[in-house]
């Protein structure tokens, strides 16, 4: 076939030599006697110069009749001409200056995403270029096959339960590396780590027991196998039951300022809200020996017509504060490290375990002491609600026995890539947990089935033309549901060349849970991107309706609801929190009921697919559609899409919020001074690089590269490069968790009003300094070199 360059330039002739003419003058005594074919063959060239001002000259002798005034009116003449050139020359110079001026100006209010023209030309140098339009047409031609492709693949992961170090976990990896393989993508491999991870003792199960302190008698309650929170405390508590609502930090002070104390007993919370990890570090922080954690029917569906949860199903879940190998926090977990004798800060002392509804009920309904607050009671049955300690029965108390235990474990991710044209040391990555404590249908495998399916179409993409500036990597993870182990493991031991390399993370895990909303964790740097791509992907069984269209109409803040920030339980946190990069994940879920059956043993194929009224497959082919056009794009532009100047917002509205307490820092003596400063400096850095782009060649591939490089690191500028990596892994100051953030900031300072016993001016001033100077070296960073910076420190 010829190529779309050959096509354009067929029946054109060669390329014709340029017309010259001659001008012809008097010459009396030469010419008599000769044609005017052998005048002009005599006559020699003359270039285009010299003929104006032989047209001159003419006009000139025929104006003028003396002689002698010939070369002055000549001269007058050039000087005419000179002056009239250089007047218009001005004149169009200003127009075109003021033209480009007005449309910068209008441009200033576009977004920075990369324009999504059709007829916006991706080349990589070949004779043969690809549009935009092309490529989406392309992905769209590719996945046609995805829904039949995507329910083999979730009915084949979800068979059977598959956690890290079982046989049927290692059987799947072989096949999804072996399908890779298949696909004839450029790289294929495995990385292998080890790590420790917690697991039930099924031959000494986890109790729950009621204890009558005047008879002795013990009464079981819950013996379960297999339902567990991985990292829990072990050995064995007795105490009284304080009901809790969510178990979040104002759960507990709500219970501590009615005299309710929960120390030295066991709390018992709802699912929903915050994550197993910060129930159990709350929980913890008012002193309470251990934690159970039950499904309330006012948040996960738990109807008779089998398409909610049985009252006697528990949800499983870990309650590490962290992502990773808690037991090598920061350093990566490769067979020949030598690990220090430390343990992630983020590991729980006391004991924790999920139960049933069955059981919550039963214990809630024989608690005394005060009734819940009305916003805490949910929709058990024959429950109610009182907050305890005690039971109605005299003496009565709790005693709960966790014996997990910890095994070590290889875990193996999977990861293969299609290397860009221009840039192949910058990548795309597109991940999916693989792991599943259950069968894992919404868990594990329709984020596998996506991801397999993005792999196919970008190499069938790749074979029909489409060529990739930026290289793109399919990741496997393994251990997923331990708090994304193997994708921080992969992290920490490619953290010093990942974040010159790794221009955004994508996250298929956890896509589809209903299909009524849709929504993302993201990155603030990808917001515009998402925007960009969702306008373009219709909304799943609703044609001609883009997502757009549907999460926009009739609310004017859509975007609070569909761009959400990260959450520690999504696999792409750490990667932006840890690792500074930019990530997003994607789901749609449905808009007031909970996916009832998520990291139980019932999240098969055919419950989810009930859930979704049999849309599973058109719903998990969007979201790849949506995730495979959003890393086509970051692949693809000139320039990476990615909004480096949206910060200069955040901060602003952080500042604002600052701003708030300033009469009680000035009475302390204390200035927000330098973080406004800093602010402003990272606004005016963001500005400079606007601009510096906007007046540069747009197909310059070597500034192309040199902005690129500079974009990319933009969240990388935000890891406080003064806070241990040990201590507080997640050190971005924005997105991490730690006294190092502006959050820890804003909470510190509202002790100033809420309770000025607790408020640490140390503390305070420490964590001014973190905040400002992490801000500061990021509009540093931005700005340019070092000669280029004007900071009046």
């Amino acid at each position: 076939m010829d190529s779309l360059k050959s096509i354009l330039t067929e029946g054109k002739s060669d390329k014709q030599p340029r017309h010259s003419y001659t001008i012809y003058r008097n010459r009396h005594s030469e010419a008599e006697g000769m044609s005017s074919v052998e005048m002009r063959d005599m006559e020699p060239d003359v270039d285009d110069e010299e003929a104006d001002l032989t047209i001159v000259s003419d006009i000139a002798n025929l104006v003028l009749k003396k002689p002698h005034d010939k070369k002055k009116a000549l001269t007058y003449l050039v000087l005419i001409g000179l002056f009239l050139f250089l007047t218009a020359f001005l004149l169009g110079y200003v127009a075109f200056r003021s033209t480009c001026q007005a449309y910068s100006e209008f441009k200033d209010e576009l977004p920075t995403v990369a324009s999504d023209d059709p007829y916006e030309a991706f080349s990589t140098g070949d004779e043969e270029e690809l549009y935009w339009v092309d490529l989406k047409r392309l992905m769209q031609k590719y996945l046609d096959p995805a829904p039949e492709n995507i329910e083999k693949i979730v009915k084949r992961v979800s068979s059977r339960s598959h956690p890290p170090g079982t046989g049927e976990k290692d059987l799947l990896g072989m096949e999804i590396l072996d399908q890779f393989s298949q696909y004839r993508l450029d790289h294929v491999w495995t990385d292998s780590h080890y790590v420790t991870l917690q697991f039930p003792d099924r031959g000494n199960p986890n109790r729950l027991q009621s204890i009558d302190a005047t008879t002795g008698k013990q009464d079981t309650l819950m013996e379960d196998a297999e339902a567990y929170c991985a990292y829990s405390g072990t050995g064995s508590v007795t105490g009284g039951l304080v009901y809790a609502n969510y178990g979040r930090m104002e759960d507990f002070q709500a219970l501590l300022d009615i005299g309710v104390s929960i120390k030295n007993h066991i709390a018992i919370v709802r699912v929903g809200e915050i994550n197993y990890a910060e129930k159990a570090a709350n929980a913890q922080s008012f002193n309470a020996v251990g934690l159970l954690i039950y499904p309330d029917p006012a948040d996960i569906p738990q109807d008779p017509r089998g398409l909610g949860l049985p009252a006697n199903i528990p949800i499983y879940g870990h309650v590490h504060l962290g992502t990773g190998d808690p037991f090598s926090p920061s350093f990566p977990s490769f067979n020949h490290t030598q690990f220090p004798p430390i343990q992630s800060s983020g590991l729980p002392k006391i004991l924790v375990q999920p139960v049933s509804a069955d059981v919550a009920s039963r214990l809630l309904s024989q608690l005394s002491g005060q009734d819940a607050f009305r916003g805490w009671k949910g929709r058990l049955s024959y429950t109610g609600y009182r907050l305890g300690p005690n039971f109605t029965i005299p003496g009565k108390q709790l005693r709960l026995t966790v014996n997990n235990r910890m095994i070590p474990t290889m875990i193996n991710n999977i990861f293969a890539s299609i290397e860009g044209k221009v840039d192949p040391d910058h990548y795309i990555i597109i991940g999916a947990q693989r792991d599943s404590w259950g069968p894992g249908a919404a868990k594990s495998g329709v984020g596998t089935a996506i991801l397999l399916e993005l792999a196919r179409c970008m190499s069938e993409m790749v074979q029909n033309g489409f060529k990739p500036l930026r290289s793109l990597l399919f990741a496997s993870w393994d251990a997923g549901d331990f708090g994304s182990v193997g994708a921080t493991e992969w992290l920490e031991g490619y953290l010093t060349m990942l974040h010159l390399k790794a221009a955004a993370y994508i996250s298929v895990d956890k896509a589809v849970l209903g299909a009524e909303k849709f929504y993302t964790q993201l990155s603030p740097l990808l917001a515009n991107v998402v925007e960009s791509i969702i306008k373009q992907v219709e909304y799943p069984n609703q044609s001609g309706q883009s997502i757009y269209t549907r999460v926009s109409r009739r609310d004017q803040k859509w975007k609070t609801n569909v761009f959400k920030a990260l959450s520690l339980d999504s696999s792409a946190y750490a990667f932006t929190s840890f690792g500074g990069v930019p990530a997003v994940e994607f789901t749609f879920a449905d808009s007031f009921r909970n996916y009832p059956f998520l990291n139980t043993r019932l999240d098969t194929y055919e419950n989810l697919n009930a859930i979704l009224q049999g849309r599973l497959t058109d719903v998990a082919k969007t979201v790849a559609e949506v995730a495979g056009l959003v890393a086509l794009k970051m692949a693809h532009d000139y320039l990476l899409p990615l909004d480096y100047r949206c910060y200069s917002d955040v901060l602003l509205q952080y500042t604002s919020k600052l701003s708030e307490f300033y009469p009680e820092l000035e009475s302390q003596g204390l200035t927000l001074q330098w973080i406004y400063s800093a602010r402003g400096d990272y606004h005016r850095a963001a500005e400079k690089l606007k601009k510096a782009i906007y007046n540069s060649e747009e197909h310059n591939e070597r500034l192309n590269r040199m902005y690129n490089v500079k974009i990319m690191r933009v969240e990388f500028y935000f890891l406080s490069q003064y806070v241990s990596t040990i201590d507080c892994p997640f050190r971005h100051i924005i997105h991490g968790r730690g006294s190092h953030t502006f959050q820890a900031l804003l909470d510190h300072l509202t002790l100033l009003r809420s309770n000025p016993q607790k408020f640490n001016e140390t503390i305070l001033r420490n964590q001014l300094a973190l905040v400002t100077w992490t801000l500061q070296g990021a509009a540093n960073a931005l700005s340019g070199d070092v000669w280029n910076i004007d900071n009046n420190f």
